[in-house]
């Protein structure tokens, strides 16, 4: 039997069912390799994207959030726009009760861009983060 064929970039997302829908928890994707190219000039830009995400009853499936990444890889956009039509589209096809996307756009210029845009559901809080005392290594301390 022949290998799968690879996979070409693509504007959709798919989701499935939340395997812990009744609690908060933060899924959170590292994209290091998100690259674009500058609407104006056509000069390629590259970003470290970075998505939190605390899911209500749908996750994003990571194969496809993976080619829909790639999909931007020939288009011109600026980074505060496409960073969010990314989470814009996230939102769109999971309804979270939270995201957040953090977008490290590298040095162009002389300048470093980060664009951070965030979502929250309607009524949504988080609880408390919990915290816990520092073990003696942690400190430091190897006793």
């Amino acid at each position: 039997m022949p290998p799968n064929p690879p996979s070409a970039p693509s504007k959709e997302l798919h989701v499935f069912p939340n395997p812990a829908p009744e609690r908060d928890y933060v899924i959170q994707f590292q994209i290091p390799e998100f690259t674009c190219h500058c609407p104006l000039t056509g000069q390629p830009d590259f970003a470290h994207f970075t998505i939190d995400m605390v899911c209500d009853k749908l996750c994003v499936e990571l194969k496809s959030l993976k080619m829909y990444m790639w999909s931007f890889r020939d288009e011109g956009a600026f980074h505060e726009k496409v960073t969010n039509d990314i989470l814009t589209k996230i939102v769109e096809v999971t309804k979270p009760r939270y995201a957040r996307i953090t977008a490290k756009w590298y040095v162009r210029g002389g300048i470093y861009t980060n664009v951070v845009a965030e979502h929250r559901k309607k009524g949504w809080k988080p609880d408390a983060p919990v915290t816990l005392p520092a073990h003696s290594t942690e400190r430091g301390l190897l006793g």
